[in-house]
């Protein structure tokens, strides 16, 4: 019994190009591809947030006078720098590795000592035994 090929099937032959023992080649299989974004050059797509309420930062009245409102002055220890060998240079000579300042973890800030870092307008703490009371008959 012959069975006969379904019409809507051309013959076909197959011909290796590489020598694979005169069989067939292995088929590569289908990676499925994920789509390819095209730009002319590397970019940041950035997406921002919506309805999102930006509080305006207030002004303080009167600001301190060492920091001047900001709460954070240059840092004792490394002068502003950030780390405590070379402080006199402004960059580090070849070869040397920076020794960062402990107290300001590398930042070159520190809280103000006036207003301890709100930036607020604070009077001179302190007592006052020395002023008499004037209501007192004396005591």
């Amino acid at each position: 019994m012959a069975t006969r090929a379904p019409a809507f099937l051309p013959p076909s032959r197959l011909e290796t190009q590489n020598s694979h023992n005169g069989g067939i080649p292995p088929r590569e299989p289908i990676i499925p591809r994920r789509p390819e974004l095209s730009f002319s050059k590397p970019s940041w797509i950035v997406r921002t947030e919506s309805n999102v309420r930006k509080e305006a930062r207030m002004r303080l009245d009167p600001p301190c006078v060492v920091c001047k409102g900001s709460g954070r002055i240059d840092c004792h220890p490394c002068n502003g720098r950030g780390r405590t060998n070379y402080i006199h240079l402004a960059m580090l000579p070849k070869g040397a590795w920076p020794k960062w300042c402990r107290r300001c973890g590398g930042s070159g800030l520190d809280y103000c000592s006036r207003c301890l870092g709100t930036g607020e307008y604070r009077y001179i703490m302190g007592f006052r035994f020395m002023e008499r009371d004037t209501n007192s008959n004396g005591k």
